[in-house]
Order: C-alpha cells, then structure tokens, then sequence
C-alpha cells in the first residue's frame, strides 16, 4: 500500500514537472524567434540560420514532451468524463443540495488579427513586431465613438483554442510546480475560457483598431472594449500576491511582462 501511494505521489510531481518543462519551452522559443527576426533585419544571415534550426529543433523537442504529457493524462481520462458536465450546486431553501445551471450567450462582434498562428505570448508584449489589428463588425461602428481620445483599452475576447481540460488547481508556468486555485492565476484554461488584455491605440481606421502586442492568437473571437481610465483603473497599493511568496520571483516576472532573458 504504502508504495502504492508513493508510487502515485510521483507521477503526479512528474505530471506537475512535465507540464513546467512545457510551458517554460514555449516561452523560450517565442524569445528566440522574436531574437530571429531581429537578426534577419540585421543581416546576419548565418547566425540566422543556425537559430532557426535550433528554434525548429526546439520545436520537435516540446512535441515528444507534449507527447510524454498526454501520456501521463490518460489514466485519468475516464475520471474527467465522469465529472465533467456537472452543474454548480446550490443549497435550497431546507438545506438541501440542488443543481442548478443557466446557460448565457454571447455575440461576437469582431475578430483580432495578429502575426501568431502557433505560438503566443503570454501577456501583452507593448514593443512587439508584426501588425496587431481589432476588425468589428460593421453594425458596431458606431460604438467607437471618441474611443481615439483613450490612450489604451481593455479588449475582451473569447479563448477559443483552449484544448486542456478545466481543473480547479493549476501548476503555473515557471513556478517549479507551484499549485494554485484557476481564481488565483492568469491561465487561460478558465470556467469561462474568457480572455481580457490591456493594449495601447494606436490609431482607429473605420472598423479597424490599430494597437500594441496582443497576446492572442490570429482570427481571435472579440466580445467587447472598454477604455483604459487613469486613476480607476490603475491601482497604486495593488501587490504581486502569492507570486512574491516564490524563491525568485522577479525570474517569474521577466516571464508575465514578456521581457526576454537568458534563463
């Protein structure tokens, strides 16, 4: 018995540990392909060569990784089947436990268009390359009304290639296996896969709004935009939470203000 529980004590630190390695690769090669493209504008051709076999090469290596994880994953599949779907309990008026749901719509009204396809960051890069655009739908034109007079927005968009299932406690990136509740993190795998990111204007065409870095994949569903409004919406006694409790943590930050490093 009691190997038995060591045994399963293991593979969970290994799940924890396997999902890390992902993760922190992810972020490492979109440092690299941003430091690609930067050596081709300055033409450095062999240099750039050799980094674009080491990013693909990079690339296969989180595949088998990836690979490794689902592997993990499977002995527990039929668990997820059998709790998924359930609805949120309430306690009715005699104390009994009663299930309730309620189903709410959303309409799309836009697409976001940026250069990634594959990979993206994981916060809004301010400085990024590439052409980051929120195309609305004709019928809300209109709603952009002075919006130009706003340094920056928030834009609220659908995660719509979310393929992990939902957990209640996640192992955040960079953190060495650090498990936290879905509430307490920036994860995009959420009860609603919503998704919300602060961008700076850069100019408004018609539909169109030109901005800074977007940490979202191309053809990105838009569900709404807000203004950015001094002083309400930035709070000075704001802190870093449980984050500033981890060894290190200004690593960790270099990592959620998309800064690129050596480690």
């Amino acid at each position: 018995m009691k190997n038995k529980k060591t045994s399963k004590s293991d593979i969970n630190k290994l799940k924890l540990l396997v999902s890390y390695w992902i993760e922190h690769n992810k972020e490492h090669i979109q440092d690299n392909q941003a430091w690609l493209n930067k050596i081709e504008k300055m033409g450095l051709k062999e240099v750039a060569v050799q980094l674009r076999k080491f990013i693909e090469l990079s690339k296969e290596a989180n595949k088998h990784i990836e690979l490794a994880n689902k592997k993990l994953g499977q002995d527990h599949l039929s668990e997820l089947k059998e709790t998924s779907g359930k609805s949120p309990r309430v306690k009715s008026g005699r104390g009994k436990v009663k299930y309730k749901s309620e189903s709410i719509n959303f309409n799309q009204i836009g697409i976001i268009r940026t250069p990634y396809k594959d990979n993206a960051p994981y916060q809004p890069v301010h400085e990024d390359e590439g052409t980051f655009c929120i195309e609305l739908n004709p019928q809300y034109v209109d709603g952009l009304d002075k919006l130009s007079k706003f340094y920056y927005i928030y834009v609220i968009y659908y995660i719509h290639r979310i393929k992990k299932k939902l957990s209640m406690t996640i192992s955040t990136p960079w953190t060495d296996g650090t498990r936290v509740g879905v509430f307490s993190s920036r994860s995009p795998v959420r009860p609603n896969p919503i998704g919300i990111s602060i961008v700076h204007i850069k100019k408004i065409k018609d539909n169109k709004i030109f901005t800074s870095g977007l940490d979202v994949f191309d053809e990105t569903p838009l569900l709404d935009i807000k203004p950015y409004v001094k002083d309400l919406d930035s709070k000075s006694d704001a802190n870093y939470g449980w984050i500033s409790d981890i060894n290190g943590y200004e690593h960790l930050l270099l990592h959620i203000k998309g800064i690129p490093h050596n480690h």
